[in-house]
């Protein structure tokens, strides 16, 4: 299977509240987006399904000219699952295909109706189903034409190349966290030397993550980016997303407001130096923003660290 060809810029959809998520979609084809990222476990499908149902009957937009993207929630790793939860997302999204589709983690729950299946402690309920069985559910997917490329989300550099020696069809694209406080740079090289394309989830660090704890950091408040910003007659947000397109890393900066949904369409009109990127790149901290917590005596521990394929515990994780 030949490299992946995707937009630079997409659409994020995760906690883009009902009710708002249609007219975003609408306002940021309308700004020239087109890809959009979904998934399952968002719960808006259903919501992006009759925007675009709209956008295609009105026949300035065709569904070949959309890139879209779903995810196989936890909940449903077992082969059996796969191509319903398949067929699922793409009836509430009004679709026949998908143009990509990904294991949202490599890491499963007790299957049932409900998506966060908790024992009495809060954590998960996680069980072993080898995330490899799920791939291969995925690849007679691609066959029957329901989805045109497969990728994963949130594995790590192990898990990749598990992957990768156990497969039919290779995996096309690594959906991870980036931003300039957590660069992930030794992953986007891994997942790039294996023929993934890369793209970059909360790339502005989600200030509206459900995991905020007391004394972090605010990326868009930092002053280097305001100051790089200001000289460039941009915001903060800009400059990161552009910092990642130079990186070569797609992005998908979720917002429902019309302006920021512009604002982050409008970061090919300008380009940042070597100097101004070695600034960005000096933010990195190494900080993981965007992971299951648990609060437990005032420390943060991983909520699902005890799952089987958990994929932040291991010293190469990159």
């Amino acid at each position: 299977m030949s490299q992946i060809s995707m937009p630079l810029i997409g659409l994020g959809t995760w906690k883009s509240e009902p009710g708002k998520v249609a007219n975003a979609v609408k306002v940021a084809i309308d700004c020239g987006y087109r890809m959009l990222d979904c998934a399952y476990v968002y719960g808006n499908e259903g919501e992006i399904g009759e925007a675009l149902k709209g956008i295609f009957s009105s026949g300035k937009i065709k569904r070949e000219d959309l890139f879209i993207i779903s995810k196989l929630w936890n909940s449903r790793h077992s082969p059996s699952d796969v191509k319903p939860s398949i067929q699922e997302s793409l009836s509430l999204l009004g679709l026949t295909y998908f143009d990509l589709y990904l294991i949202h983690w490599p890491y499963a729950y007790k299957p049932g109706k409900d998506l966060f299946p908790e024992d009495e402690h809060g954590r998960m309920c996680c069980i072993d189903i080898n995330y490899i069985d799920t791939w291969k559910a995925l690849e007679k997917c691609v066959d029957e034409g329901l989805v045109k490329y497969i990728g994963l989300s949130n594995f790590n550099s192990k898990q990749i190349q598990d992957v990768i020696d156990n497969s039919r069809i290779k995996p096309a694209n690594l959906q991870i966290e980036i931003h300039p406080y957590f660069s992930q740079e030794k992953l986007v090289q891994f997942a790039k030397k294996h023929g993934l394309t890369v793209t970059a989830y909360s790339p502005l660090a989600s200030a509206d993550r459900p995991w905020i704890w007391p004394n972090d950091p605010t990326l868009l408040e930092e002053p280097q980016l305001k100051e790089i910003a200001a000289k460039h007659k941009k915001t903060p947000a800009q400059v990161v997303l552009r910092w990642l397109l130079h990186r070569n890393i797609a992005v998908i900066p979720k917002s429902v407001t019309p302006s920021r949904i512009k604002e982050n369409f409008e970061i090919m009109d300008f380009k940042l130096s070597d100097g101004e990127i070695g600034i960005v790149n000096s933010l990195d901290r190494n900080f993981r923003l965007i992971c299951p917590w648990l609060d437990i005596d005032g420390k943060r521990v991983h909520r699902d660290i005890e799952a089987p394929y958990y994929p932040f515990t291991d010293d190469i994780e990159f």
